[in-house]
């Protein structure tokens, strides 16, 4: 079983924006996975500070 995060850095063109929404995203779903069995299925959309769709991470076998 994996836990695959994915998010997509192309239109982070500020310098320092990459690291702050990848930051605020892990720092997000850290403290909530815990509201999830994380078992094969299980995932979520990642967006960014302004609400837009970024990624997902997903748990597969």
């Amino acid at each position: 079983m994996r836990f695959r995060l994915d998010i997509d850095m192309t239109d982070m063109t500020e310098e320092g924006q990459a690291a702050r929404e990848i930051g605020r995203a892990l720092r997000y779903w850290g403290g909530n996975l815990h509201h999830f069995a994380l078992e094969p299925g299980d995932g979520s959309t990642i967006t960014d500070s302004a609400h837009r769709e970024i990624g997902h991470w997903r748990v597969v076998d």
